[in-house]
């Protein structure tokens, strides 16, 4: 009789557990694993395989354009040179696109073959589901008849008994089979959050690949008016580069004299001492030009007034995701080629943050947010490239004491228009190296 009050109680808590959700078969059915791959999963598997392929060797030749770009640096400027660099550029970010289409294709593959998995997990749990209910079923059948009735039913005690360990084997079989659906459930959580992922992934290389289409007609439009401001003379083109060197000389001696007119309030304590509290704004950091006196800043006295580098150059090819270093407000996603071309930063974004330090990202190829809007730590806010004035593609990185920097709308004598630009006491800017 207490085998039986037993085996009442074990079939009662497979009903409740069913009843409850514990043992939801309708959602742990579309997420059963089937023992036997399909080939369809082989093939879907095989084609990821040869994508990745195709993607290694792609990121391969993106590097192989990195070096190149990256030895054009610093290089003597001349229209066949530029118009050659321009040239890589477009290589790289037309490898750029191809990747990203590449990847794009993956990841939907993946997606596919995750959906494949389900489809199998699917007929696998419904086998399992109908014979838990057959299991289930018995038990139920048994256990309501009566010691009594059971033993007046059987001929031998022994068959009495192995009624009895007839239901304890089946107790058995069902403890087995819920365990055995409670793990494929907790499996179901694991891939739901894969698939989850993926499709995130999915939707992220979609915006990137249009991005990268913009930053490749952009590029165009840059080897077209090149050519057309030069006719496609190096005569020209040193006339050009020329009269861009003079304003730029011109605007930084104008932007400087402002800025050591500034005489603002820099409380110490509004903001952090030097440790590492800014997010790197590329994936790989790899440093060109230091902060402050730098050989770059010695050997052209002209650069930067004789006051010394005020931010870091970081190693960027163009098209090269460039990440917020803190959480804040953009206060400015501007342009000054705008108003006067190869003079200052070009295209740049600055943000104020939170904790009394900001930060400026400059050279863009492309700008991701909006002023007023508001950025968390990590997040694209632009692609980096070579506007403004720039010996080479890199990203220029500076920090500042937020209360020594404001926005100021500069009119400019050189470049005959008025410039939006963050304007710093000389006290204000701080080495970027000392808070990554």
């Amino acid at each position: 009789m207490k085998i039986n009050l037993l085996i009442s109680f074990f079939s009662f808590s497979i009903v409740l557990l069913v009843l409850t959700g514990a043992l939801d078969f309708n959602v742990m059915a579309a997420h059963a694993q089937s023992a036997t791959p399909s080939k369809s999963k082989e093939e879907i598997q095989n084609r990821i395989d040869q994508k990745n392929k195709e993607i290694a060797d792609l990121e391969n030749e993106i590097n192989g354009f990195k070096v190149e770009i990256q030895k054009t640096t610093g290089q003597a400027k001349t229209l066949e040179g530029e118009l050659s660099r321009l040239e890589l550029n477009r290589k790289k970010l037309t490898a750029d696109i191809t990747l990203t289409a590449k990847k794009i294709d993956a990841a939907t593959l993946t997606i596919e073959s995750l959906g494949e998995q389900i489809g199998n997990k699917e007929l696998a749990i419904g086998v399992q589901q109908d014979g838990l209910r057959s299991t289930l079923k018995q038990t139920n059948e048994i256990d309501n008849r009566s010691i009594v009735e059971i033993f007046l039913d059987e001929n031998t005690l022994s068959q009495v008994w192995d009624t009895q360990n007839t239901l304890l084997e089946l107790r058995d079989s069902m403890r087995v089979k819920a365990k055995l659906l409670l793990n494929i459930k907790n499996d179901l959580t694991v891939t739901k959050t894969m698939t989850e992922k993926k499709q995130q992934e999915l939707v992220s290389l979609q915006f990137q690949l249009a991005d990268q289409k913009k930053i490749v007609e952009a590029n165009k439009k840059q080897t077209d008016a090149l050519l057309k401001d030069t006719k496609n003379k190096e005569s020209n083109y040193k006339k050009l580069l020329a009269d861009r060197e003079t304003k730029r000389l011109a605007f930084e001696k104008e932007l400087n004299n402002y800025e050591a007119e500034l005489k603002l309030i820099i409380d110490p304590g509004s903001y952090p001492n030097p440790k590492s509290i800014l997010q790197p704004p590329l994936a790989e950091m790899f440093v060109t030009q230091q902060f402050g006196d730098t050989a770059f800043s010695r050997q052209n006295p002209g650069v930067y007034s004789g006051k010394g580098h005020n931010a870091i150059d970081l190693k960027a090819s163009p098209g090269t995701p460039v990440k917020a270093a803190l959480s804040g407000v953009v206060q400015i996603a501007g342009d000054t080629d705008l108003v006067c071309p190869g003079a200052s930063y070009g295209r740049f974004v600055f943000i104020k943050h939170d904790n009394g330090l900001s930060t400026i990202y400059a050279h863009f190829s492309l700008i991701k947010v909006a002023e007023g809007q508001r950025v968390e730590t990590g997040q694209l806010i632009g692609y980096s490239g070579n506007t403004g004035y720039s010996t080479g593609p890199h990203l220029h990185f500076g920090v500042y004491v937020s209360q020594g920097v404001q926005v100021a709308n500069l009119k400019s004598k050189v470049c005959k228009g008025t410039y939006r630009i963050p304007v710093a006491d000389l006290r204000a800017y701080l080495n970027p190296m000392l808070y990554l």
